[in-house]
């Protein structure tokens, strides 16, 4: 099949989050089994690995309404897999990919809804007869909506269908009308607009051939009141045409046998250089060591999303135990101005980095004992699959991808690779964790053999791939 893979970001290219990751590895994944996909993601400013992208289309045009952009496309190799960078300055030649680092760029909408025109535009010039134009959230929402409006005459894209991926569908895309005037003069339906403004996420739902959630539950979650970000009706005018395909896990950076940034490497045959990461990662932490102690790390953005509504009023309870806690991100002041306060008033117990490090996140998989993620949602999540691999016990919420890659103790003694709570409140979550003390403490024996099986936990990329290319094949 020919695959247009289009996404605002993609790892080794330009990253602000898990999106990119997922626009690497399934192309890549899709590569490898004989399909012709390419890539088409903006040129940014902050751009890697792009100095040797040759120009291949230079100042084409493209009618949008009544404005003219010129453009040009650049060509670049992610290992074996074409990619298109689409080269125009104005929008894209800024310091940050969305934002300036504290408020998103005021043109998003625009931007976006240029390049999603874009992608379609260089496959027609390109000659790139397209059975798939596979989406990714509200960045590339318009195209399904611009394929069947303007662009299903075209002989190179008459016959492609559109797969959207909802990675995060909080995050919506909403754009006063008049804010991107070429829009206006596109067809947008009434139905599309909403006291004057455009949801892109809506669009790609509602105009796009099938829907993907990155995991089954989220998938589930998003036909709920409670779990769709206010797009429930939609999603469930959907439901057959939605389903729900779990991320893989990047191996290759994720390794404890392997991984270059751990002090010592181990396995689920030799996990003692498990506990020489533990001792490390206390001494740079500057808690006390002691391989007795359980410690519990995490490694994520302080918003309401991870769960600190109702994990900071319990803090403290937890550190009433005989435990240490690791925490490093960035995020919402308020929280982190909490977080930090009570950090400060136990640096025995708690060491609190407010700051991201790539090293440091891996110091942290490996050192600790369990893994922390109480989110409040969770469309997939990348760090239990992380944190399992490294043998480290994610404590999670049963929510999204963490309901579908952690199996609770308690539940499933036999299968069991973690620590499962449901609530989304604070005593809830204290009992998990507490449990999961419990344990360790009482059980040493049967918490090796838990870590084991978790090292032994895998989600690989080719597994999802195939998934994916059995719903293409469905649709073509």
């Amino acid at each position: 099949m020919n695959i247009l893979f289009v996404s605002s970001e993609v790892e080794d290219l330009a990253k602000t989050g898990g999106l990119a990751d997922v626009a690497k590895a399934l192309p890549l994944s899709f590569n490898s089994v004989g399909h012709d996909v390419r890539i088409v993601t903006p040129l940014y400013q902050v751009s890697s690995n792009v100095e040797s992208a040759v120009t291949i289309l230079e100042n084409v045009e493209l009618h949008a309404g009544d404005t003219i952009y010129r453009y040009n496309v650049k060509q670049t190799k992610l290992q074996d897999v074409t990619v298109y960078l689409v080269d125009y300055p104005d929008y894209f030649a800024r310091k940050g990919i969305y934002s300036d680092g504290y408020h998103a760029y005021d043109d998003n909408g625009e931007r976006y809804a240029f390049f999603s025109m874009a992608a379609l535009h260089l496959a027609q010039l390109l000659e790139f007869k397209t059975d798939i134009i596979h989406c990714n959230d509200w960045h590339t929402g318009l195209i399904p909506f611009y394929l069947s409006k303007h662009w299903s005459d075209n002989p190179y894209l008459a016959n492609a269908k559109t797969v959207l991926s909802v990675h995060n569908g909080a995050f919506q895309g909403i754009f006063s009308l008049d804010s991107v005037p070429f829009l206006q003069k596109s067809g947008v339906n009434y139905e599309d607009i909403h006291h004057g403004s455009v949801n892109y996420l809506k669009m790609g739902v509602r105009y796009a051939t099938k829907i993907v959630a990155v995991s089954p539950s989220y998938a589930q979650e998003l036909q709920t009141d409670l779990g769709s970000h206010h797009m429930g009706d939609l999603f469930r005018s959907r439901s057959q045409d939605l389903v729900g395909i779990i991320n893989g896990c990047d191996y290759t950076q994720w390794n404890p046998e392997t991984d270059k940034m751990i002090p010592s490497n181990y396995s689920a045959d030799d996990l003692n250089g498990k506990a020489f990461c533990k001792a490390n990662l206390q001494q740079y932490s500057h808690l006390p060591v002691d391989g007795d102690i359980p410690l519990i790390g995490m490694v994520c953005r302080i918003t309401d999303q991870k769960g600190f509504s109702y994990l900071i009023p319990i803090i403290e309870n937890i550190l009433h135990h005989n435990v240490q806690l690791v925490l490093i991100g960035t995020g919402d002041p308020e929280l982190v101005g909490q977080i930090q306060a009570i950090s400060d008033r136990h640096r025995s117990k708690f060491y609190f980095m407010n700051d991201f490090s790539l090293s440091f996140s891996h110091l942290v998989t490996a050192g600790s004992d369990f893994f922390l993620m109480p989110s409040l949602f969770e469309p997939c999540g990348l760090n239990q699959m992380y944190s399992l691999a490294y043998g480290t016990l994610p404590i999670v919420r049963a929510v999204g991808g963490l309901k579908d890659t952690v199996i609770d103790l308690e539940a499933d003694p036999i299968n069991a690779n973690g620590f499962v709570f449901n609530r989304p409140d604070s005593e809830e979550l204290l009992n998990c964790v507490r449990k999961a003390l419990l344990f360790y403490h009482e059980y040493p024996q049967t918490f090796e053999v838990v870590k084991k099986k978790a090292i032994k936990t895998h989600f690989n990329w080719h597994d999802s791939a195939m998934k994916y290319e059995a719903l293409y094949r469905s649709v073509v």
